[in-house]
C-alpha cells in the first residue's frame, strides 16, 4: 500500500451526499493508518462532519476561495479524493496540482433515462461509485455501510419529548428540497391514521406548515417536530425511532447509517439513480422502496421540480399506503 501523509476528500453539498461519503472516509482512515484525512465542504454543512472521528481536519468553503486555496496549498496534500465532481472541485484540484481521482457521475445515462426513459443506468449505488475515486489508493469497501456521529450535546432525551412519544415512536420525514420529491401531507396523514402509533414529524423550519397540515388531518398521536431540531438532533430522534418513513432526503441516509427499518418514498425521481438507502447486505431487508411503477412520465427529472409538470402528481398520489403501514408496524412489535 502506498504511503501517504495527507488525503483531501472533497464534497461540498448536500446533507445526504455528505453522509454518503462516510463509508469512503472511514475506509481511508482505517486502511491508510499513517495518513491524515481532511475534508472540504461548505461551511453550512460542518455540523454533519464535526463528530466524525475518521476526519482529522475539516476545511470550510464559504463561497470565497481567495483565502482558502493558499491554506490548502500549505498542507501539502498527497492525494485528492473528489467525491463531488463539479467545477468547484475541479478548480481546487487545478490549484493544488496534486494527484487526484473522481467518481463516475453517469450524467449522460441519467439524461437518457429522464428524457427518453432508456434503461441504461448500471445497477450500482453512488457509494460504490464513490469508492472508485479511492481505488488508486488501494482502498476497499469494508461492507459496513454508512456512519453518522451525533455530538453529545445534540442527543435528544426521550424525557424532553411529549409524554405520548416516550414509550416509542415512528419517525416520518416530511421535508425535501423539491416538492415533487415530497409525499403530500394528505398521504402522510393517511399513513399516520392507519398506523395508530405515536409519530414524530421531522423536517426543517420550511416544513413546519406542512407538518401542521398533517397534524390537522391525522390527529393527536402525531407530533410536529419540524423546525424544532437541528440536523444532529433530528439524527438522534431517527436513531431512537422504531422505524422511519422518509422522502428521498438527507435524513433517509442518516436512517440508513443507523440501520433503521426504512420506507423510502419516491416521486418524480427513481432509486435507479443510485441514491436509495445504502445498507450492508445483512440489513437489506430493513429497507422498503415505495413508488409507482409503470408511469410513462417517471422519472421526469434527476433532481425535482416545484410542482408536477403534468399537473396530476400521480407518482406520489397513486402510492398505496397499506404496504407502507404494514412494513412500519412489523418492526414495532
Amino acid at each position: 500500500m502506498k504511503h501517504l501523509d495527507k488525503i483531501l476528500v472533497i464534497r461540498f453539498s448536500s446533507i445526504g451526499d455528505i453522509v454518503l461519503t462516510s463509508a469512503v472516509v472511514r475506509c481511508l482512515k482505517e486502511q491508510l493508518r499513517d495518513a491524515e484525512i481532511h475534508f472540504l465542504t461548505k461551511a453550512q454543512h460542518e455540523p454533519i462532519l464535526k463528530g466524525n472521528p475518521y476526519i482529522d481536519k475539516i476545511w470550510l468553503y464559504d463561497h470565497n476561495f481567495r483565502e482558502l486555496i493558499p491554506q490548502l496549498k500549505s498542507q501539502g496534500f498527497n492525494f485528492i479524493v473528489d467525491l463531488h465532481g463539479n467545477y468547484r472541485s475541479a478548480f481546487v484540484k487545478s490549484q493544488l496540482g496534486t494527484d487526484s481521482a473522481t467518481f463516475p457521475k453517469l450524467n449522460l445515462q441519467k439524461w437518457l433515462t429522464v428524457h427518453f426513459k432508456m434503461s441504461v443506468l448500471p445497477d450500482i449505488h453512488i457509494v460504490d461509485r464513490y469508492f472508485r475515486a479511492a481505488a488508486a489508493l488501494g482502498i476497499k469497501n469494508d461492507g459496513r455501510g454508512l456512519d453518522y456521529f451525533i455530538p453529545p450535546e445534540d442527543e435528544v432525551a426521550l424525557a424532553s419529548l411529549p409524554e405520548s412519544l416516550r414509550q416509542g415512536f415512528i419517525a416520518i420525514v416530511t421535508g425535501g428540497k423539491h416538492n415533487t420529491k415530497i409525499f403530500p401531507p394528505e398521504k402522510v396523514a393517511e399513513v399516520c391514521k392507519k398506523l395508530s402509533r405515536p409519530v414524530i414529524l421531522l423536517g426543517g423550519k420550511e416544513d413546519q406548515e406542512r407538518g401542521e397540515q398533517v397534524v390537522a388531518l391525522a390527529g393527536l398521536m402525531v407530533y410536529n417536530g419540524c423546525g424544532l431540531y437541528n440536523i444532529s438532533q433530528s439524527a438522534s430522534l431517527i436513531r431512537q425511532a422504531r422505524s422511519v418513513m422518509t422522502n428521498d432526503t438527507g435524513l433517509m441516509h442518516i436512517a440508513a447509517a443507523f440501520k433503521k427499518p426504512i420506507v423510502s418514498v419516491w416521486g418524480n425521481t427513481i432509486p435507479g439513480f443510485g441514491m436509495y438507502p445504502y445498507l450492508p447486505d445483512k440489513f437489506r431487508t430493513l429497507s422498503m422502496i415505495s413508488g409507482v411503477a409503470g408511469l410513462s412520465c417517471r422519472p421526469c427529472s434527476k433532481i425535482g421540480f416545484s410542482k408536477c409538470p403534468k399537473k396530476h402528481f400521480n407518482c406520489m398520489n397513486l402510492i398505496e399506503t397499506d404496504p407502507i403501514v404494514t412494513f412500519l408496524l412489523q418492526e414495532t412489535h
